[in-house]
């Protein structure tokens, strides 16, 4: 299948901090599926590294104050055109994240604080129809799925 991926969960240094969060099963994953690196934040013109950036409400806010939602549009919008041109059908997106979380992104004070919720880019891929994984269900994209007996 192919599959839209976080850049940072692909070892590219573009987290907030210029750190990745590579995932160890990376090759794996990438024998089974062609992966699609996606930064939404890097493709809407953000530099790295750049202020942590959280949700708030339809907003996207960095921890100084300045309001930075044009730019995860405009990733988000790169990110929905490189679906399109490749037909994913689902992303596997860095979670918490306030452009790629899915479920769980924080609250928007800068407390560590989650909330239930999507970040924009995972948001919208959801709506186009897309199946959107955090990182820790890895596994349902590698099929493995619960083994049970029964008697």
């Amino acid at each position: 299948m192919k599959l839209l991926v976080s850049a940072c969960l692909m070892g590219m240094g573009c987290r907030y901090d210029g750190q990745h969060n590579q995932l160890p099963r990376l090759a794996e994953l990438m024998k089974k599926h062609t992966c699609i690196p996606v930064c939404p934040e890097v493709f809407g013109g953000l530099p790295t590294p750049r202020p942590p950036a959280e949700r708030l409400g339809n907003k996207v806010v960095n921890n100084q104050g300045q309001d930075v939602t044009d730019a995860f549009v405009r990733g988000t919008a790169e990110v929905l055109r490189l679906a399109d041109l490749y037909h994913c059908k689902a992303a596997l997106l860095k979670e918490r994240s306030p452009s790629c979380g899915s479920g769980q992104i924080y609250d928007g004070t800068f407390s560590k604080t989650l909330t239930e919720g999507d970040g924009l880019a995972a948001q919208l891929l959801k709506k186009k129809g897309l199946t959107v994984y955090g990182e820790s269900q890895i596994g349902e994209l590698l099929d493995e799925r619960p083994f049970f007996f029964s008697i």
